[in-house]
């Protein structure tokens, strides 16, 4: 077993128990918050608390400001006592953790009241003359009770996580021990009867890890949970028939073998959910894949380009081992028997072609350290080169592998293989059986390289873990349909083997099924339409935004060109990261300022990948219609401000308008480049050049209205009284058992309708 129940540390909770408060509150490691939920809880409450801290010392103070300190207080100190009542409900339902709980929910109370204490406007009025403690007169001990509930309640919340993941824990015990008397069973009656428990045990176990995978913030283990819980889904079916077939025929070794093995991928897949839950592996044992291509690609491209700002950052031999790692891992495609002759000789002269533009950038490189001439431009170039032969690699290695899966897809697509299985076994014709186990073996091995190659050119983390989760699923489910339809060949007459069979070549049908949906979603990462960063798709259609689009011929930027802008689109790069994570804070991710803010940055991000000759833009036309949109999109972003300012007081109003009349007349100016025609190479460059910087200068702005706007917009509802209310724990997080009306409609729990249906309609099976 991975981990006890009562083993569960605060390192594999939803934060870490160790991690100091953020920002001036406390020196140290940031709290390390792994689950939304306990980030919705604690977000409100720093901001709150960060308002206090960071109001500015004036010798005259208004009534205004006062009861402006004193509502922002009471607030804290309400939020935190409702905090506490969920808190000490939680301690009373968990005994082991009850005294824990405890203290920290009066720690927290303390530091509450503590905090209206030194804000209640009694105190704030004449503070100097009677020698009374204030935020005004000692602002330390409002750091001091701010890091005190801070660190009381990351506390209760580790606790509350920990109870949460003790249940996902004591769920999959349940399920294994009961998993334990199916293998054993002998009879019907008894099957029936346990099975029924099961079912219901996985149902519960759905829902829990279909909460807590909803609750994770790491993309990564998100798609390993998703992966764990489809086998589980699957395979709960799939026990179902096996077990049935065990008992009518318990003489047969293939139903043996075929049970067997759906018992050993249903362990592995409930150790693999609890090894997520609690962040760690058995025995310290680590199981990571091997690095694919892409990763290598993407990681060697940032220590190149990282030489523009740091001579010093890698070694030669660093960037020379990376490289010759990514041309390793080549020999996978090029080694295979479905790569086509003309992917190989191309990925063979590109393999070759890199290294030759790495020896080059490392001789100017070292040039440059040696400080023997200036030569910035050559390091330029040298740079641009090396990225642009490893951007052509790993474009044909990634249509290498995605032509290769749409042929064997499309070639697969009948299922002829598994519908004759089931036609010879009914048949009882042994042979025949024998002849296509041994044609679905050779699928198996083609669906198992073509899985295995797109995982190198998979473009994101959770795509890399579908690829890995799908080449697995081929793997094992290949042997199984092998052991059912030889089951099946044995007693033709067997209902219950026929509808086992039925199972398996299903669930290898819809794998095939899911191959075509992943092959989509890499081709558009790779095409730059999702991914890491959501790029713009509203590219307007030739002649339909502008009326001399037909006549004008695209171009692309040479070399030189690219290299010029390269800076350009790295400055770019660094805004749009600033703008996500200004729009991440917002608890209302509808907010028409954030979805604005979220468009604008994806359609500059879309340019910056121009600039680097990548994604979607791949001419400049293509880059004037994105610049066209971008400012259409900022100015309706513009009308959206003006009318949140209405809403403002008159003393927030100033700094706001004065953001927004920056914003206007550089939207304009924007908009007017990118519709006026240019003819020639050079007015063409100068107009990229123009709509690039114009961008950025939007971008910029907008890095300092969004913070302003959740400033604002914060500091307006906690004045209206607004404040957050922490996620019901108790109700939602900490149940112990399922209600019925909350599961309504819950895509995300795996099989639950199927299932019940399958345990409501068991039958004693005599007949079959």
């Amino acid at each position: 077993m991975a981990t006890s129940p009562g083993s569960s540390s605060g390192s594999s909770s939803g934060v870490s128990s160790s991690a100091s408060p953020p920002g001036a509150l406390g020196a140290g490691a940031a709290l390390d918050i792994r689950t939304r939920s306990v980030e919705q809880t604690l977000v409100p409450l720093v901001s709150q608390i960060t308002t206090l801290i960071n109001h500015k010392d004036k010798p005259k103070r208004s009534d205004k400001t006062l009861q402006a300190i004193q509502r922002v207080g009471q607030a804290v100190n309400l939020a935190v006592g409702r905090f506490v009542t969920v808190g000490e409900a939680i301690a009373n339902e968990n005994r082991e953790l009850k005294e824990e709980m405890n203290i920290a929910c009066i720690e927290a109370k303390r530091a509450g009241e503590t905090i209206a204490h030194l804000t209640d406007v009694a105190n704030l009025d004449h503070p100097e003359s009677d020698g009374r403690i204030t935020i005004f007169t000692d602002k330390t001990q409002v750091v001091k009770a701010a890091r005190l509930l801070l660190s009381s309640v990351t506390k209760v919340l580790v606790l509350a996580d920990r109870i949460v993941i003790k249940q996902i824990i004591t769920s999959r015990n349940k399920v294994l021990a009961t998993m334990e008397q199916l293998e054993k069973v002998s009879s019907f009656q008894e099957f029936v009867q346990i099975f029924s428990q099961f079912g219901n045990e996985m149902v519960e176990f759905a829902h829990l890890t279909g909460d807590r995978q909803n609750d994770l913030k790491d993309e990564k283990k998100k798609a390993r949970m998703a992966a764990s819980r489809a086998v589980l889904e699957k395979c709960t079916m799939m026990l179902l028939t096996a077990s049935k077939t065990c008992l009518r025929h318990p003489d047969c070794e293939s139903a043996r073998v075929n049970k067997e093995g759906v018992f050993h991928r249903m362990r592995l897949a409930l150790e693999q959910v609890i090894e997520i839950v609690t962040d760690s592996r058995p025995n310290g044992e680590n199981n990571m894949a091997p690095l694919s291509i892409y990763t290598g690609i993407k990681e060697f491209k940032n220590k190149v380009e990282g030489l523009r700002e740091n001579l010093y950052f890698p070694s030669k031999e660093n960037l020379s081992t990376m490289l010759e790692l990514i041309l390793e891992h080549t020999e996978d495609f090029t080694d295979s028997a479905y790569t086509s002759h003309e992917h190989r000789e191309r990925i063979l002269e590109l393999s070759k072609q890199s290294k030759m533009e790495l020896e080059h950038l490392v001789s100017v490189w070292m040039q440059a350290n040696q400080r023997m001439k200036d030569i910035a431009e050559d390091l330029e170039v040298a740079i641009l080169k090396t990225c642009q032969c490893i951007n052509e690699l790993k474009r044909e290695l990634h249509s290498a592998a995605t032509s290769m899966a749409a042929e064997l897809l499309k070639y697969h697509a009948d299922h002829m293989v598994l519908k004759t299985l089931k036609i010879t076994g009914v048949e009882g014709n042994l042979e025949a059986v024998a002849e296509y186990t041994c044609k679905l073996s050779e699928q198996k091995e083609q669906l198992v390289e073509m899985c295995h190659l797109l995982r190198h050119v998979s473009g994101t983390e959770p795509l890399e873990i579908t690829c890995i989760h799908a080449e697995d699923t081929f793997r094992v489910t290949g042997p199984q349909i092998i052991s059912a339809a030889e089951t099946l060949a044995l007693h033709p007459s067997s209902k219950i083997a026929k509808e086992n069979l039925d199972v398996f070549c299903e669930a290898w049908e819809s794998q095939l099924s899911d191959m075509s949906i992943l092959l989509r979603e890499i081709n558009d990462v790779f095409e730059g339409r999702r991914g890491e960063k959501r790029v713009y798709l509203s590219l307007p259609r030739p002649g339909k935004h502008n009326a001399n689009l037909k006549a004008l011929k695209p171009v692309k930027l040479d070399t030189e060109e690219q290299a010029k802008i390269a800076k350009l689109g790295v400055e770019l790069h660094l805004l749009t990261s600033d703008i996500d994570s200004e729009t991440e804070k917002w608890e209302d991710q509808e907010n028409e300022i954030v979805r604005y803010g979220q468009s604008m940055s994806s359609m500059a991000y879309s340019m910056y990948l121009f600039t680097r000759g990548e994604g979607l833009l791949k001419t400049t036309q293509d880059l004037f219609n994105q610049a066209e949109i971008f400012a259409t999109e900022a100015t309706k972003l513009v009308s959206t401000l003006h009318a949140f300012s209405n809403q403002l007081e008159d003393d927030d109003k100033p700094l706001l308008l004065l953001k927004i009349d920056k914003l206007i007349p550089v939207c304009q100016q924007l908009q007017i480049t990118a519709k006026t025609t240019v003819q020639g190479k050079n007015a063409t460059f100068i107009k990229v050049d123009a709509c690039i910087q114009k961008t950025k200068v939007v971008m910029t702005i907008l890095s300092q209205i969004l913070p302003l706007c959740y400033k604002l917009l914060r500091k307006q509802k906690a004045g209206n009284g607004y404040l957050r209310s922490p996620p019901p724990w108790r109700e939602n997080r900490i149940q112990t058992k399922i209600n019925g009306e909350s599961l309504e409609g819950k895509t995300e729990a795996f099989g639950v309708i199927s299932l019940e249906h399958h345990v409501a309609n068991l039958t004693f099976l005599e007949s079959k």
